[in-house]
């Protein structure tokens, strides 16, 4: 679309009511309709490719990193001891990327319910995956991430769930009884990480998911980063488990962060410790 007083093309997330960020469109590099949503991917000064669906901005080269460290490294680094990993979305293939980074992870499950985000973000956006998808440990499932939830054996020590938000094909990724069945795949003293939305102005998206993961974990909370293509302030994950791993001191995260021999852009023990740091707005959102 064509804005007043700006040049070029832009496209405009419908996400929110009143509300509205738009992206520059240098060049458009697919856009396609599958059976579940329309997706584009087009190019950016500032963030690069850029992916959405419907509209929505879902990832871009710019500034993934953030999101995609700190859903993986929090939870890995905390739990200390994880073998098996399952991700819940994550189509372009970055989630995989950074926890196959962790060599001491052996089997990762990724389940994407839409087969059209892999194959066109391998050709589109292959920085995104950086030869995830072609690592012997990921397992690639096409499925529906509620049902597969539903039929695993489970016996997971992290799941994080990589998904859109709570509309169309992702809504059925927010309700109690997924978080039900996911926590029933943990191994013990697994970790549940969820996407949760930007609390400024999706609060009752984060409500949602705590009340539910109050009822379901001993230790619920969620905790926050800032990525500048999901505007509106810091976005914010939610965090269950029934251990201890959010208490582990920053000295032995440390540790295990030097052990694993992975350089970040984004995430270090002292921002992992920090993130759990919440602002007043979004501890109240808490129940």
């Amino acid at each position: 679309m064509k804005i007043e007083g700006l040049k070029g093309d832009w496209v405009t997330e419908p996400l929110h009511d009143d509300f509205a960020q738009s992206l520059r469109v240098a060049r458009m590099l697919y856009d396609s309709k599958t059976d579940h949503q329309r997706i584009k991917v087009f190019e950016n000064p500032t963030f690069g490719r850029i992916m959405t669906l419907d509209d929505v901005v879902q990832t871009t080269e710019g500034d993934n990193f953030i999101y995609h460290e700190m859903l993986t490294h929090v939870p890995i680094l905390a739990h200390g001891a994880a073998r098996r990993v399952c991700i819940v979305g994550g189509g372009d293939g970055g989630m995989a990327r950074e926890v196959l980074r962790h060599k001491t992870v052996e089997h990762v499950t990724m389940v994407e319910i839409d087969a059209g985000v892999v194959e066109f973000c391998r050709e589109y956006m292959p920085a995104l995956s950086a030869g995830a998808f072609d690592d012997p440990r990921l397992n690639l499932v096409i499925a529906d991430g509620a049902a597969f939830m539903r039929e695993t054996d489970g016996g997971f020590d992290v799941i994080i769930v990589d998904s859109t938000d709570p509309i169309g094909p992702g809504e059925v990724l927010f309700t109690d009884t997924f978080y039900g069945h996911a926590k029933r795949a943990l191994a013990p003293g697994g970790i549940l990480v969820t996407q949760n939305g930007v609390p400024f102005l999706q609060g009752e998206e984060l409500t949602n998911t705590m009340r539910a993961f109050k009822a379901l974990f001993a230790d619920a909370t969620c905790y926050l980063a800032t990525i500048p293509t999901y505007a509106g302030g810091p976005m914010a994950f939610g965090w269950g488990t029934d251990g201890d791993a959010r208490q582990v001191p920053v000295e032995e995260l440390t540790r295990r962060f030097a052990a694993a021999g992975i350089d970040t852009d984004y995430y270090t023990p002292d921002v992992h410790k920090g993130a759990f740091a919440l602002p007043g707005y979004v501890r109240r959102l808490i129940p």
